[in-house]
């Protein structure tokens, strides 16, 4: 199953990530580059990179300087998030091009690889609160509130990969079809966000 492979792989890479613990850690990715595995050790490897930006960031005292340049890094890694998103979901159309959808197929909600995405978040949700249940410098009530959350968090997973394995197994059999579209984002290009190309909002 996909999702047992994926939580695998995303388990390791924040367990990776922590042992430098440094934003700018070269990412030393163990898989073949044309693999799923490979695509999906990066995908989680920038939204690791992404979580600690987006937590110096919401330091209350950062300086307005800092501050712009981490925003602007944390837009910068959440377009090659959204890129590494839509490599993933070429991987499947490329997997399944060869099924011929049911006559009575639908569509989903979501693309298999946005799924995956909320996969990995949940992956470091998961990680970060078990850190904060397992502190031992906060009250008791403190652990116990982490821990619920943490149970919560964990029966997430188990819906989720469940669902991403009855979706890829549905798409196989014809039963679903996939249609991607892309995130077409403007405030990266320099072609369609107005500030960057000099035309008025």
């Amino acid at each position: 199953m996909i999702s047992e492979i994926a939580n695998r792989i995303f388990d390791r890479v924040i367990a990776d990530y922590h042992v430098h613990d440094q934003i700018d850690h070269p990412i030393d990715n163990p898989y073949e580059g044309s693999t799923l595995e490979h695509l999906l050790y990066l995908k989680c490897w920038i939204d690791t990179a992404q979580w600690h930006m987006e937590d110096v960031v919401r330091n209350p005292d950062i300086e307005p300087r800092e501050g712009l340049y981490w925003k602007r890094r944390i837009d910068r890694q959440n377009q090659e998030r959204t890129d590494t998103v839509e490599y993933i979901d070429s991987y499947y159309l490329q997997q399944f091009a060869h099924v011929t959808p049911l006559s009575d197929a639908t569509i989903n909600t979501e693309s298999p690889a946005w799924a995956i995405d909320r996969l990995s978040i949940l992956a470091l949700k998961i990680y970060h609160m078990a850190v904060e249940a397992e502190r031992t410098d906060v009250s008791h009530a403190h652990q116990e509130s982490c821990q619920a959350k943490l149970n919560i968090l964990l029966e997430q997973r188990k819906d989720l990969s469940q669902s991403i394995d009855e979706l890829l197994a549905a798409i196989a059999e014809g039963k679903k079809y996939m249609k991607v579209y892309k995130q077409m984002k403007m405030y990266n290009d320099p072609t369609l966000n107005p500030v960057l190309y000099g035309g008025k909002k």
